[in-house]
């Protein structure tokens, strides 16, 4: 008995020596710890990491920014079925432990023992959210006393819905999903609350391995999952046998679905990305903005719809440059064309394919298109495929398909009709091509990606509000926003500039300038200099009206050399118009300087709207993670006089750009953003008033007459080509709206001796106006005060006598033509300023 009280007393003293060494341990490395662990406060503060979104004016997305999908969710907004879901695979004691579950600590043991794997996990979800939030995944004892001294913390301080709600938003679900709500649009294409029992089980069992148990990489493993989750579900008596019974007979239905962009506008997304960065730094990704711009959906896509059609048309009419790959036989009857077509790229909605054959008696060719498989290819869609000699000269018209395609070529084509098929994950991995889904062989056309290059702006001419933007055909293809990026010569478009410098200077739609030859020998030019108008003809005397609608080179020499070089250049600044890349030669009549596509849009929405000052922007508003707006685009306000309250001069810039020059990343709150910027006048309204009347006339009757086909009487506008038609234009526009495209190439080169502005840029410019105006009543600029209308004789531009042949013109009534009893003791040929008519002539 003596030897048994002895082995006892020895026991209880190990015990205690032992409990009390594990309490020194336990305090020692409390007392070490605890200094380091961050507070539980910071919990509240914590941003989560969610993407930058940016949408349409209309609400429609066009983009997202970011590495992480999430969007973050209350508890209240997750059904209790989700959450049961959780708590069973993860935690089923939460609501009863202290953030450490020592119970749920031995059912790990003996499942890791029986069965050689733990199903549900040691570690509390309070746990996790220490360990996601605020620790590092090493492996290690200390972190793992940190994690668990963190959860005690955590649940003295938090509520545990509270917690619940920061695990479901934190935790990764695969596929580049953090959170529940991001894992339903990306599995499964749905919110939360609309999820089946089956399809929450399933994504319960993700976050112990997202690899591992992921429904798209391992859908057996991540059945078992669903299955053991269900089971667990049912005997904690979340659900009943029947919801079991029929949940785990569900069958796997997740696929992978990608945020898809609602509109295709790439490159004003991009705009927009570095604006945001620009403001915000890296946390622009991660801090959850979202970005409304001034764009409208349907007008966005139908701009980059427009001007890719165009460029598709130009390039059709300059012929078919050929394959842009071959085959080899031996490689099309051994390989897998999925995989051998993955070294094509497709452009937008061109896609690369291989012709498997050509039966010039069927009039088709067959092909094997990347992602869709054999396809055919009727010969009418070859027909406009003439062999590419030079921009000017195509082969002869071809007769059958094996004059256009040979076996082995590899060609892009579009898809004229998509078979209905399961989508492609976003890898594109050639195992999941819609090939094997496919009955019927599709039918395609053949199509070549352009070479020639474009861009559209379109601004709201009041605000400066960007409609809609497109900087090239694809993108993908090329970052290279040729809107804002490129300078090129303007042509003719910047006619209306210099003809606006010449009604502010006194002279009218009346004044008589000869179209005739002339040569300059100018040291400056280097050379004698025979400018020619576009025909290579010669009108004579053509009133200034007329030479504006006709394009007419040579009044705009003899105008610019009337007016003077600096003072057209100064009135330029005035319009705020750059200068910096204008010659100071009679060639700037021309437009021989450069400018950019919205350099020039932006100067001719100042003559749209009425000649006030213009200033681009895409950002309407921005709001934050919390759906509070920290920064809206001020209200614009036109002024003509007196524009500053206290007699000063108004800056125009926004509030903290002088700070964005400086590198500081600007505060945008409600308090310090700008409620309006004004705007001032920057040209005579009169001026600009019969400079519409004259720029209408180009549509009417001069070298825009294809816009005619708007049916609308509102429209004004200036073509515009270069020497050699390496550069195209048509700047258009009525009192609303201004939009400018621009045809060419990115290295500057011919266009085709055939290529004008008219043919190449303004069928673009009434693709997009057709729906840009659609509905709209016209638009035109008031007439103001000090316009007369007077009968003058075209031929003179002087009043027309009585019985005379004449016609109406506008005249600010300070300029307009001397009364006839005046007229008769003036010599001949005077026009509004004064100036001898024979300066003009000669």
């Amino acid at each position: 008995m003596s030897h048994l009280l002895r082995t006892s007393r020895l026991f209880a003293w190990l015990f205690l020596t032992g409990m009390s060494i594990a309490v020194i341990l336990g305090s020692g490395f409390y007392l070490y710890l605890r200094p380091g662990l961050p507070p539980v406060e910071q919990l509240l503060e914590i941003k989560l990491q969610t993407p930058l979104r940016v949408y349409s004016k209309d609400n429609r997305l066009i983009a997202e920014f970011g590495e992480k999908r999430r969007a973050p969710i209350t508890i209240e907004q997750i059904p209790t079925v989700q959450l049961q879901a959780f708590l069973a695979a993860e935690d089923s004691r939460f609501y009863e432990h202290f953030g450490v579950d020592i119970k749920g600590l031995v059912r790990a043991a003996i499942e890791l023992v029986s069965t050689g794997s733990i199903q549900s996990g040691g570690s509390t979800i309070t746990m996790q959210v220490a360990k996601n939030y605020f620790l590092s995944r090493d492996r290690t004892f200390i972190r793992k006393f940190n994690e668990i001294l963190l959860a005690v913390q955590i649940e003295r301080e938090l509520e545990k819905n509270r917690i619940l709600e920061l695990y479901l938003n934190k935790i990764y679900l695969g596929n580049r999903a953090y959170g529940i709500a991001a894992a339903a649009r990306v599995y499964y294409n749905k919110p939360v609350s609309e999820l089946s029992l089956a399809q929450m089980a399933m994504l319960a069992g993700l976050p112990k391995a997202p690899s591992a148990y992921n429904p798209l990489a391992n859908p057996q493993r991540a059945m078992q999952r669903r299955d053991w989750i269900l089971g667990r579900m049912k005997e904690l008596q979340y659900i009943t046998p029947d919801a079991y019974e029929l949940a785990i007979k569900a069958p796997l239905t997740a696929t992978y679905n990608a945020t898809e962009a609602e509109v295709d506008a790439d490159y004003v997304a991009e705009m927009a990305r570095a604006e945001m960065v620009r403001r915000f730094g890296e946390e622009a990704y991660t801090d959850g903005y979202t970005v409304t711009l001034t764009v409208d959906s349907k007008e966005q896509q139908t701009a980059t719809d427009a001007l890719r059609d165009g460029l598709e048309a130009y390039d059709r009419r300059h012929g078919f440059r050929g394959a842009i790959g071959k085959i080899d036989d031996e490689i099309l009857a051994d390989s897998d064309l999925s995989e051998v077509m993955l070294n094509y790229p497709r452009i937008e909605s061109l896609m690369p394919a291989v012709i498997t054959a050509v039966n010039d008696k069927d009039n088709e060719a067959r092909a094997y298109v990347r992602r869709f498989g054999a396809a055919v290819m009727p010969f009418e869609s070859m027909q406009w495929a003439r062999r590419y000699k030079t921009e000017n000269l195509t082969g002869s018209k071809p007769e059958k398909p094996s004059d256009v395609v040979n076996v082995g070529d590899v060609v892009y084509v579009r898809v004229e009709q998509l078979p209905k098929a399961p989508a492609l994950p976003e890898d594109d991995e050639p195992s999941e091509t819609l090939a094997t889904d496919i009955d019927q062989p599709v039918k395609v056309s053949l199509m070549q990606a352009p070479k020639a290059e474009g861009a559209l702006i379109s601004l709201e001419a009041k605000t400066g509000a960007i409609q809609a933007l497109a900087g090239g055909y694809s993108f993908g293809q090329s970052k290279y926003n040729r809107a804002i990026q490129a300078k090129r010569q303007p042509g003719s478009t910047f006619k209306p500039f210099l003809y606006l410098t010449a009604l502010e200077s006194g002279m009218t739609p009346a004044t008589i300038y000869n179209d005739a030859p002339i040569v300059f020998d100018d040291s400056e030019l280097e050379t004698a200099w025979r400018p020619q108008n576009s025909s290579g003809q010669f009108y004579g005397p053509t009133p200034l009206r007329e030479a504006l609608y006709r394009s007419r080179n040579l009044v705009s020499i003899r105008l610019l050399r009337d007016l003077g070089i600096p003072n057209t250049l100064n009135y330029l600044k005035q319009l705020k118009v750059p200068t910096e890349n204008m010659p100071k030669d009679l060639s700037l009549s021309l437009g021989s300087g450069q400018l950019s596509p919205m350099e020039l849009a932006r100067g001719l929405a100042v003559i749209a709207n009425g000649g006030y000052d213009v200033e681009p922007y895409l950002i309407e508003s921005i709001t934050d993670v919390n759906d509070e707006e920290v920064y809206r685009a001020p209200t614009i306000i036109l002024c003509d006089r007196d524009c500053d309250t206290n007699g000063t001069e108004t800056e125009t810039k926004t509030v903290n750009e002088d700070a964005i020059a400086d590198n500081d990343t600007p505060a945008l709150t409600a308090e310090n953003a700008p409620e309006t910027r004004v705007m001032r006048r920057l040209a005579d309204e009169r001026s600009v008033y019969i400079l519409h009347s004259m720029l209408r006339d180009v549509v009417k009757r001069g070298t825009g007459r294809r816009a005619l086909a708007l049916g609308r009487d509102d429209i004004a506008g200036k073509t515009g080509t270069t020497n050699e038609q390496r550069d195209t234009w048509f700047a258009g526009f009525n009192h609303n709206i201004a939009t400018t495209v621009w045809v060419g190439f990115d290295q500057p080169a011919p266009l085709g001796r055939r290529e004008f502005g008219a043919s190449t840029a303004l069928p673009i410019w009434i693709d997009y106006m057709k729906l840009a105006l659609e509905g709209a009543p016209s638009a035109f600029m008031p007439r103001p005060n000090g316009i007369v209308n007077i009968r003058i004789n075209p031929e003179t531009g002087r009043r027309a006598r009585p019985g005379e042949d004449g016609s109406f013109e506008i005249f600010k009534e300070e300029d307009a033509p001397a009364p006839l009893a005046e007229e008769d003791e003036r010599s001949n040929g005077t026009h509004g300023n004064g100036d001898d008519l024979s300066r003009q002539i000669f």
